[in-house]
């Protein structure tokens, strides 16, 4: 998930903002007027507005294992609910050319969903009158260039013009060299302040993790306590998310249990072009080029902008509660999901980015990626259609998002 920019999804600094601009674009268009294949049946029993009602859990599976051949993931989960009933599959396994097979309780890294944690505490203390969104960050974080003119909002819709620190090349050379490297949020925000904006503020839109480490910073400021245990205060307990974890930033480690995460190439290769050159995707489809287990690397130089983990059904129970109302008052959650905009004021059916969450045709939510894993999460309120996918490759060979591609393909057999 840069929605303005090159794409550098395969590049593991940049890959929190690759996700979104591989993803939204694609899925930011009417859900509803994806087509069947040629000479298919619908696969669903649709309500007048295309809302699913009941599905054909033989061909959403075979969507789904379908796809997740195609891009070469060793395992992925899907989870689907509807009211129509709910769906839960799985396919392949935990490590690269192993036997053992992913399961929908394992527990993976979910990049830059954790974004929507973040941002829901601003807001939550937004309702507690803590911030307002249109103060200027200069008034809790005086060092932040030209921040005096940079609002606390448009940190949350992307628009600051701030540097995307996980664009520098140092950091991304850093990240291939030194992967267990533990990142304070000093050291983040240095790379990020030592390039000029991208644009003068509110001016533009441009996907920048930093945005995000910022508001982490805020947050813990304001609620007097280290991020982890805001999540868990105001968050994980509340919506019994017990499998969701924010980890201290010297953890390399992932709960148990889980699957190995995998990426083909270097951050400094894909820095520019998320996909592998010619030669290289054909040795990683004839088997010649093995991706690299991503698994234990330090998440730290992610921090509030993606170094969260979590599973499947929490993934479901989150995004219900960010699309459905259940951690903001009615008020603010109109406002989030009003929010959603075009990034690109030429393309108002491209990609959509609101107060720290996404649309995706009729779901709100939001997409992650950082080496070796990608997810999905998104919530229909509207028609209470929930789905959640992750892979634990990222990305493909061929620099596409797979889980984000995934949920693309059954996006357009959910919705007809």
């Amino acid at each position: 998930m840069t929605v303005t920019g090159k794409s550098k999804a395969s590049n593991t600094a940049a890959a929190l903002a690759l996700a979104l601009v591989l993803a939204l674009p694609a899925a930011g268009c009417s859900a509803g007027q994806a087509p069947a294949p040629p000479g298919s049946q619908p696969a669903s029993e649709a309500s007048s507005d295309g809302a699913l009602q009941r599905f054909d859990q033989a061909a959403l599976e075979q969507a789904f294992k379908n796809a997740a051949q195609e891009l070469r993931v060793p395992g992925a989960a899907m989870l689907l609910r509807t009211p129509g009933g709910n769906l839960t599959y799985t396919y392949g396994v935990r490590s690269f050319g192993g036997t053992d097979p992913v399961t929908p309780a394992d527990h993976v890294r979910i990049g830059s969903i954790t974004k929507t944690w973040t941002t829901t505490v601003i807001l939550q203390l937004v309702q507690e009158g803590k911030i307002k969104l249109d103060d200027p960050v200069a008034d809790y974080r005086p060092e932040v260039p030209n921040g005096a003119n940079i609002t606390i909002e448009q940190l949350l819709t992307m628009r600051s013009g701030l540097y995307n620190y996980t664009e520098d090349p140092d950091v991304n050379q850093v990240l291939d060299t030194d992967p267990g490297k533990v990142w304070t949020t000093d050291e983040l925000l240095a790379a990020a302040f030592r390039h000029p904006p991208y644009f003068a503020p509110g001016e533009g839109f441009h996907y920048s993790n930093t945005n995000t480490v910022l508001l982490g910073l805020i947050a813990e400021a304001l609620d007097g306590k280290p991020l982890a245990a805001a999540f868990r205060d105001r968050l994980f307990t509340p919506l019994g998310l017990t499998g969701s974890v924010f980890p201290e930033q010297a953890s390399n480690a992932i709960p148990a249990p889980h699957p190995q995460g995998y990426m083909f190439g270097t951050n400094v290769l894909t820095l520019d072009d998320p996909a592998l050159p010619e030669d290289m995707q054909k040795a990683a489809a004839d088997g010649t080029l093995l991706p690299a287990d991503q698994t234990a690397m330090n998440t730290s130089w992610a921090w509030s902008a993606g170094s969260g983990i979590s599973t499947a059904e929490d993934l479901a129970t989150w995004a219900e509660a960010l699309g459905g109302g259940k951690v903001l008052g009615p008020g603010l959650q109109k406002q989030r999901l009003d929010s959603p905009r075009p990034v690109k004021a030429d393309d108002p059916g491209g990609a959509l980015y609101g107060l720290g969450i996404a649309k995706f045709g009729k779901l709100y939510g939001h997409t992650g990626e950082l080496p070796g894993f990608n997810s999905f999460a998104g919530h229909d309120p509207a028609n209470r259609v929930t789905l959640v996918v992750w892979t634990n490759l990222a990305p493909a060979p061929d620099g596409r998002d797979p889980a984000t591609t995934i949920a693309r393909t059954l996006i357009g057999k959910i919705y007809w």
